[in-house]
C-alpha cells in the first residue's frame, strides 16, 4: 500500500499499473488511456498524509485498511478504504476495496 501512495504522489503511473490485479474494477485493457488518467489525477492531487491503521494477511490474500489525505482544487479530503491485494509470483497486487 506504501508503495502505490508513493507513486500515485510520485505519478508514477506505470508503478500503480504493474500493482493492479487484472481482474480489479480499476484494471484497464488501454495502457495509455489508463497511465493517463492516472497521470492526470496525480497532477491534479496533493498528496499530504498516508495512515495505515490495520494490516492483514492470510495465506496470499491480504488487507489493508487505510486512510490517505489528499487536496483537490483547494479542498481537502481524506480517503478510507479496506483494500484487498493478493500475491501472485511474489507480488501484491490491488484487488479493490472492500467493504469492512
Amino acid at each position: 500500500m506504501r508503495s502505490r501512495y508513493t507513486a500515485y504522489a510520485l505519478g508514477n503511473a506505470h508503478h500503480i499499473m504493474n500493482t493492479t490485479h487484472p481482474t480489479s474494477p480499476h484494471y484497464q485493457e488501454d495502457a495509455d488511456v489508463w497511465s493517463a488518467e492516472i497521470s492526470t489525477f496525480c497532477r491534479q492531487t496533493d498528496f499530504l498524509g498516508l495512515q495505515i491503521r490495520s494490516s492483514s494477511t492470510q495465506g496470499e490474500r491480504g488487507h489493508v485498511e487505510f486512510a490517505a489525505d489528499l487536496r483537490q482544487s483547494g479542498h481537502t479530503s481524506q480517503m478510507v478504504e479496506n483494500s484487498l491485494f493478493v500475491q501472485e509470483d511474489g507480488r501484491w497486487l490491488y484487488v479493490r476495496a472492500e467493504e469492512s
